[in-house]
């Protein structure tokens, strides 16, 4: 007969695939090492279905990680992964429940080298930042109306193109001068320093000068984070805009610039006025100084019309036509008097022609008297003045005739 153990051993816990694989996660999510992590590989099975997600695998000699990349994550990046390429890939590891995978949840992107290149990109960045190199009191504005505008770049590059043309199109009133420059390699840094003191010496100077560039990788665009670089676009007497790369590109002579334009194409549009817009502020200044111009000519024919008012009023003229109206009212008068006065006149002249005409001889010769008279014309009033024989005229009312004395007899 066996003997009978002691301790029972301890029957091991059953697992659902599930609660092992959320077990896992969050072992691996608890991992802070896991969770901020950069992995360097080769990149194959490179997938961009329609929803914007990006998928891919990173994969060395010996061993394989599958990645995946969330649509607002790819928006960011500065370039796409292609199969072949070695990349270095950022974010935190965890596991795809539905497929039981592990796999990289990555943010951010960078081709190989990247890491190295942007640490020095961040200590040259934070040495000049420190000298206030970077500081916005030092930039100078941009002239709006630009007479000649210098171009720092690549004789044979497409952003050279680019930009004449939006040149042309914007404002084609500006002179253009080109200092041609390798943009890449090691002799760029050298080239685009000598273009922009050249553009500083050039006489006349231009009034801004852009320093631009296509995209390209960080190694393709390093020359525009040279120190030297830096130094003499900060150090131009003329303001400077660069174009580098793309939008999300950023260089150090992007910070030590006046402006930074996002492309090559935006730095000639920041630099240059547009011409539809200047010829609609032409038209509604035009449209203004019409109105201005028809408010001042209505102004100054009211102020006019005024000063006649009040000129009229003032005016000899005036004076002299209320002068000869009030003549006229005198002589109106005058003649209406006059008129009276000759009426009373010639009346009271007929009544004293009437009195006299009562007391004439004549009228007394009408009565059947008469006037006699000598020769000599004495009239006789008395018979003292004849004597006998004597010849006299007498007049009575119808005439004349003479006669003699023969006789006269005197009455008491």
């Amino acid at each position: 007969m066996g003997q009978i153990p002691l301790f029972a051993p301890e029957t091991p816990p059953t697992w659902s695939v599930t609660d092992l694989t959320r077990y896992l996660r969050d072992l691996l999510e608890s991992d802070f090492n896991l969770q901020d992590v950069w992995v360097s590989g080769e990149v194959s099975n490179v997938s961009t279905p329609r929803s914007g997600h990006l998928y891919f695998t990173l994969k060395d000699a010996n061993a394989s990680l599958r990645c995946v990349m969330w649509k607002s994550q790819v928006a960011r990046l500065r370039f796409l992964p292609r199969d072949g390429e070695a990349i270095e890939a950022h974010g935190k590891i965890s596991v795809y429940e539905q497929g039981g995978q592990y796999q990289l949840y990555a943010d951010t992107l960078r081709q190989t080298g990247e890491g190295a290149l942007y640490q020095e990109f961040l200590r040259l960045k934070a040495k000049l930042e420190a000298e206030g190199l970077f500081e916005e009191g030092r930039k100078r504005p941009i002239p709006a109306w630009p007479r000649c505008i210098g171009i720092v770049t690549s004789p044979t590059g497409a952003a050279l193109q680019d930009m004449l043309d939006t040149l042309r199109r914007r404002y084609p009133l500006a002179d253009v001068i080109l200092a041609p420059t390798a943009v890449q390699g090691a002799d760029a840094p050298a080239g685009i320093v000598a273009g922009v003191v050249a553009l500083n010496r050039h006489s006349p100077p231009p009034d801004v000068i852009l320093v631009a560039r296509g995209g390209g990788s960080i190694e393709d665009l390093w020359a525009f984070n040279d120190e030297y670089v830096a130094r003499a676009i900060a150090g131009s007497r003329i303001p400077v805009i660069t174009g580098v790369g793309h939008e999300t590109d950023f260089t150090i002579a992007d910070f030590a610039a006046d402006l930074r334009a996002p492309t090559p194409t935006a730095a000639a549009e920041l630099a240059t006025p547009d011409q539809a817009d200047l010829r609609h502020t032409l038209a509604e200044m035009r449209s203004a100084l019409a109105r201005s111009l028809q408010t001042a000519l209505q102004n100054r024919r009211w102020t006019l019309s005024d000063l006649q008012h009040r000129l009229r009023r003032h005016s000899p003229q005036t004076r002299i036509q209320n002068h000869r109206q009030r003549l006229d009212e005198w002589l109106r008068r005058a003649g209406t008097g006059l008129a009276h006065r000759l009426s009373m006149e010639r009346a009271r002249l007929e009544g004293t022609a009437l009195r006299l005409e009562a007391l004439s001889p004549l009228a007394v010769l009408e009565r059947g008297y008469a006037v006699v008279s000598r020769p000599d014309g004495e009239v006789v009033r008395s018979v003292s003045q004849v004597k006998t024989g004597d010849a006299l005229h007498v007049r009575v009312s119808d005439g004349a005739f003479g006669v003699r004395v023969n006789d006269k007899e005197r009455h008491a």
